[in-house]
C-alpha cells in the first residue's frame, strides 16, 4: 500500500504513438510492404494538411473548422494503427509529423506567439500548449519523446484473462471510482507525476495504483492504517521520507512526497525482483517480505506461476491485476468506448481576500464546468488544511485559473458570498428552543419589582476559557471566537491533524478576539 501520459481529450492517438516508438528497427522490405509504406506515408501527410487547414479555420471563428481538426486526428490515429500492422512501416517517420506539429503549437497557429502560458511553464498540467488548440497532437509527440525504451508499460506487463476481468469491473460497477480517479488524479498531475517520470516508471502505473489505492482521495485512510493518496503505512512511510514535519502535519497526505516515495519503493522492490511490476505490485500490496520470500523460493517464476501466485493472500490475488486493468484503460481508453472527462487543471494561486474556509469556498465556487464542483479538488491540492478551518484574509491555496475566477465572480461580495458564509456559520444548536419552568408572579410581588429601577447591565468580559458543547469541533469554536484552528490547538495541547475534543473540555481561549 506503502499513469504514461495523460491521454488528452481521451485519444488513443498518444498511446499508439508511444507504442510505435517502442518499435524495433525496420527489417529488410519486400517492394510490396515498401509500397504499402509509402501509401501510409503520404495518407499521413494529407491529415497533417488537413489539420493545419483546420487550425486556420478555427482561428478564423470558422464553425466546422473544430470538425475538420477531430477528423484529421482520427485520420492520423488510423493511420498509426496501420502501421503497427504493416511490416516495413518506419514510425519515426510518421513522428516526425507530431514532432512539426508539436513546434508548431508553442509556437501558435501561423506561427505567432501566445503569451498565455500555463502557471507551470511552457507546457500546462496536461502538457499540451496553453493557449493552443493544437492539444491532442503536441501531446503525443512529447509522449513519445519521454518515454524511452524500458518504459513500455504494455510490453512490461502480462494482459490475460485476470487484467481483462479487472478491466470488465472498472466498466461497470466501478466506472464511477474510475471516472473520480481520472479527474482527481488530472488536478494533481503537475506534483505526482514528474516523481514517477524522475524514476524511469511508467506514468499508467502511477494512475493504476493511485486509482485503486485512493480513488485520488489525497486523505484516505484504511482501517489497518494506511494513508493518503498512494497509502502508506506509517513505518514503511518513515523509511521512504514520510510522516509527521514540524508542523505535525502528516506527509503520507501530500500528494507530491507521497508520489516520490512511491516511485522510489517500487524501484527498491523493482529492483530485487527482476524488474517484474506485477511482483513489485504483490510486494506493494501483501508486503515486500512475503513477496521477497515468494520470489527467491519460486526460483524467479512470473507472478503468474502457480507457484508463486498461490501464496499470495485472496486480496493481493486482486489487487495486482485491478491495478494493471487501471492503467490498461488509462492508456486504451478509446479502444473501450472510454471517455474521460475533460479537466482544465492548470495551476494558479489563490490568494484569500477576506477569512474563509474550504467549506465556504466550496459552496460559492459553484460547480462551474464539473460534475461534483470543486471539495475534493481544494482538498487535494492543500492537504495541510481541515475542510472547515478557519482560512485567515491573505492566506494562499494551490488551486487552478479556473478556480482563481470563480473566486473572484461569485466569493468576494454578493448574494451568493453572503449564502456561503451564513451556511457554514450556521450552529445547530441555536435551532434548539429551550423553556424552563413557568412561574406564576403575585400582582403584589410584580408591583414591588416594578417599582425597583433596574441597574444597568455590566458588560460582560471576554472570556478567557470556554466548555465544549455536545457536536462542536475545534475548528467551528475557533471561527466562533475568530481564532486561528492551529493556534487554539497549541494554547491546549490539541494534537493535529484529528484536533480531537470531547464535551465538557475546557479550553484556554488564548489569542482569540472575542
Amino acid at each position: 500500500m506503502p499513469s504514461l501520459l495523460s491521454c488528452s481529450a481521451a485519444r488513443a492517438v498518444v498511446v499508439i504513438v508511444m507504442l510505435c516508438a517502442f518499435s524495433s528497427p525496420a527489417v529488410a522490405q519486400s517492394k510490396r510492404d515498401k509500397a504499402a509504406a509509402d501509401v501510409l506515408y503520404q495518407r499521413m501527410q494529407a491529415a497533417e494538411a488537413k489539420y493545419r487547414a483546420a487550425l486556420v479555420g478555427i482561428a478564423n471563428a470558422d464553425p466546422g473548422a473544430q470538425a475538420a481538426s477531430d477528423a484529421a486526428l482520427e485520420d492520423m490515429e488510423d493511420v498509426m494503427a496501420a502501421c503497427m500492422k504493416q511490416r516495413g512501416c518506419q514510425a519515426p517517420t510518421l513522428l516526425a509529423t507530431f514532432k512539426r506539429l508539436l513546434k508548431d503549437g508553442a509556437e501558435g497557429p501561423a506561427g505567432e506567439g501566445d503569451d498565455d502560458v500555463g502557471e507551470g511553464g511552457e507546457y500546462g498540467p496536461a502538457g499540451a500548449v496553453a493557449g493552443t488548440v493544437a492539444v491532442d497532437v503536441p501531446e503525443a509527440a512529447r509522449a513519445a519523446h519521454l518515454l524511452g525504451e524500458g518504459h513500455g508499460f504494455d510490453r512490461m506487463v502480462q494482459f490475460n484473462p485476470a487484467v481483462q476481468a479487472g478491466i470488465r469491473r472498472w466498466l461497470t460497477d466501478m466506472r464511477p471510482s474510475l471516472m473520480d480517479s481520472y479527474e482527481n488524479y488530472e488536478y494533481m498531475r503537475h506534483l505526482m507525476w514528474p516523481q514517477f517520470e524522475k524514476a524511469g516508471l511508467p506514468e499508467a502505473l502511477l494512475f493504476g495504483i493511485m486509482a485503486k489505492e485512493s480513488n485520488g482521495r489525497v486523505h484516505s485512510t484504511s482501517r489497518a492504517g494506511a494513508a493518503g493518496p498512494m497509502q502508506f503505512m506509517y513505518a514503511t512511510g518513515l523509511r521512504f521520507g514520510l510522516g509527521p514535519d514540524g508542523t505535525g502535519f502528516d506527509t503520507r497526505y501530500d500528494p507530491r512526497a507521497s508520489a516520490m516515495a512511491s516511485a522510489a519503493y517500487l524501484n527498491e522492490r523493482m529492483g530485487q525482483l527482476n524488474r517484474n511490476i506485477e511482483l513489485a505490485l504483490a510486494a506493494y500490496n501483501g508486503g515486500e517480505g512475503r513477496a521477497l520470500r515468494v520470489y527467491r523460493g519460486a526460483n524467479g517464476a512470473p507472478f503468474w506461476d502457480e507457484s508463486v501466485y498461490n501464496q499470495f493472500p485472496a486480496e493481493t490475488r486482486d489487487y495486482v491485476p485491478m491495478v494493471i486493468a487501471a492503467a490498461w484503460l488509462y492508456l486504451h481508453p478509446r479502444e473501450y468506448g472510454l471517455k474521460f472527462p475533460k479537466v482544465d487543471a492548470r495551476p494558479a494561486t489563490l490568494r484569500l481576500a477576506q477569512p474563509t474556509s474550504i467549506y465556504q469556498l466550496a459552496i460559492c465556487l459553484g460547480t462551474g464546468d464539473t460534475r461534483d464542483g470543486y471539495m475534493r479538488t481544494l482538498r487535494n491540492l492543500n492537504p495541510r488544511y481541515q475542510p472547515d478551518g478557519y482560512l485567515a484574509a491573505g492566506t494562499s491555496l494551490a488551486a487552478t485559473t479556473r478556480i482563481v475566477g470563480l473566486y473572484n465572480r461569485w466569493c468576494t461580495q454578493g448574494r451568493r458570498a453572503e449564502l456561503a458564509r451564513t451556511l457554514v456559520n450556521s450552529n445547530v444548536a441555536s435551532a434548539i428552543v429551550r423553556t424552563g419552568r413557568v412561574e406564576l408572579v403575585q400582582p403584589e410581588a410584580a408591583d414591588a419589582t416594578a417599582a425597583v429601577t433596574p441597574a444597568p447591565a455590566a458588560v460582560p468580559a471576554k472570556p478567557r476559557s470556554y466548555r465544549v458543547q455536545r457536536g462542536e469541533t475545534l475548528t467551528s469554536i475557533a471561527r466562533k471566537f475568530e481564532c486561528d484552528t492551529g493556534d487554539l490547538a497549541d494554547a491546549n495541547g490539541i494534537k493535529a491533524p484529528r484536533f480531537a475534543i470531547r464535551p465538557g473540555q475546557q479550553l484556554a481561549l488564548a489569542g482569540c478576539r472575542q
